[in-house]
């Protein structure tokens, strides 16, 4: 009868141990992969959310000059037809000249008012998109720490060869990847993510 060898059971264990290495190592790699994308997504919600601000500030800004200068013109205008009522202060070609410079001020005042209403829609606008980069970045900040705890763990698991830790980095990833994902999308709204 022919001789059967079997193998040697601390050699099975460290194949089983280097094949638990490898694909956790692999994990870790796709976990850091994951971080990476959820760090350039939390970064540029950050930089839109500024910019947007910054855009806002200065629509506003050129809104409030128009209300300014339109008071003006308006003040101006009101005061030049008070001096025009009264018949006795202006003869001739100064009528005429206060009369004319009335009407300019008035039309000055009327395309200030116009301006305005097209700045404001542009600084809503603005606003719009601040606000939404403002939702986004709690979303990308909680998958950052998500998985960068997943990747500490996973280490972990490697150097005690634990399994449990293994899957509970895994549940972490897969945690900190919904998050960014939800960040890039806003599919699902978490009340206290968005409280700030």
């Amino acid at each position: 009868m022919a001789e059967v060898e079997l193998p040697n059971v601390k050699e099975l264990e460290e194949a089983r141990d280097k094949t638990f290495t490898r694909r956790v190592a692999l994990a870790t790699a796709a976990y850091a992969v994951s971080l990476a994308i959820a760090s350039l997504g939390g970064s540029n919600a950050m930089k839109e959310m500024l910019l947007s601000q910054q855009e806002a500030s200065n629509q506003w800004a050129f809104y409030q000059s128009k209300v300014v200068r339109e008071h003006l013109n308006r003040g101006n205008k009101l005061m030049l037809e008070t001096q025009l009522a009264e018949p006795s202060t202006l003869k001739g070609a100064e009528r005429e000249k206060f009369a004319a410079l009335a009407k300019k001020f008035a039309d000055e005042e009327t395309r200030m008012n116009v301006d305005k209403k097209e700045i404001e829609p542009k600084a809503k606008a603005a606003e719009a998109v601040r606000d939404r980069n403002q939702k986004k970045d709690p979303y990308f900040d909680y998958a950052e720490v998500l998985l960068q705890i997943a990747i500490v763990t996973a280490s972990i698991s490697i150097l005690s060869s634990s399994r449990p830790m293994f899957w509970f980095s895994l549940v972490l990833a897969i945690s900190g990847t919904l998050l960014s994902a939800n960040g890039f999308t806003l599919l699902v709204h978490v009340p206290f993510f968005e409280a700030y």
